[in-house]
This record gives C-alpha cells, sequence and structure tokens, in this order.
C-alpha cells in the first residue's frame, strides 16, 4: 500500500463513510490521435457522448485547458459503471482514451449540522 492509499484509509476512519452519488471522470488520450483518426472517430464520439449527457448518465463535461482529454461528472454511483460507459465511447474502443475515475459523495461534516451527528451519516 503506497502512502496515498496509507492516507486515504487513515481519514476514511476518521470520518463516516458516505454514499458515492458522482464519480468524476478524467480522461487522457493514450497518444495524440492523428488528422485521420479525428476525422473518422470524432464525428461518433460527440454524439455517443451527447446520448450519454441526454441520458442523464453524464451531468457535466469539460476540456482540460491542455487539450488532453475531457472531464465528466458523471451521475452513477460506482467506478465500475463509468468505466464501463467510458469503454462504449467510440475513442475508448479505440484504445486512444483511458480515464481516471474519482468517487465523490456528500460533505462528510455537514453531518455536524444534524441533531444526531455522525450516527446520520450512511442513514
Amino acid at each position: 500500500m503506497d502512502q496515498s492509499q496509507l492516507t486515504t484509509e487513515k481519514t476514511k476512519r476518521n470520518f463516516p463513510e458516505v454514499p458515492t452519488t458522482k464519480v468524476l471522470a478524467i480522461g487522457q488520450f493514450t497518444k495524440p490521435p492523428t488528422p485521420e483518426q479525428i476525422k473518422a472517430i470524432f464525428p461518433e464520439e460527440v454524439p455517443a457522448t451527447l446520448k450519454l449527457y441526454l441520458s442523464g448518465k453524464i451531468d457535466q463535461w469539460w476540456v482540460k485547458q491542455s487539450q488532453t482529454g475531457p472531464v465528466f461528472l458523471m451521475n452513477v454511483t460506482s467506478v465500475e459503471e463509468a468505466r464501463a460507459l467510458m469503454e462504449e465511447l467510440p475513442l475508448g474502443k479505440a484504445g486512444l482514451m483511458h480515464h481516471e475515475f474519482i468517487e465523490l459523495g456528500p460533505l462528510t461534516p455537514l453531518h455536524l449540522f444534524l441533531k444526531d451527528g455522525w450516527t446520520a451519516c450512511g442513514k
């Protein structure tokens, strides 16, 4: 277990668990697409991504200023579901895009404002 995993595990013990309500998917090109790949794949990638947005699976989307990939805030509750959706996009199928996935949930300290405090977490 590396230091960041150790820190994450220690932090989790200090705060109650909360459900995963969104997943942040940070895309990165595996290699820059060629002009030919852009012409062939992007006309399929854009409508496929738009379908995920219109179906409610993608909540928000951006591009990194480095232009090396998109960032999606996804309305899914697991990394597995987010990964499956991203791998089905044309860039994923072509092996040109991989993603880092970050599970997100409600801000834990807000539970302190509840009458029963930490005990309300996860209910």
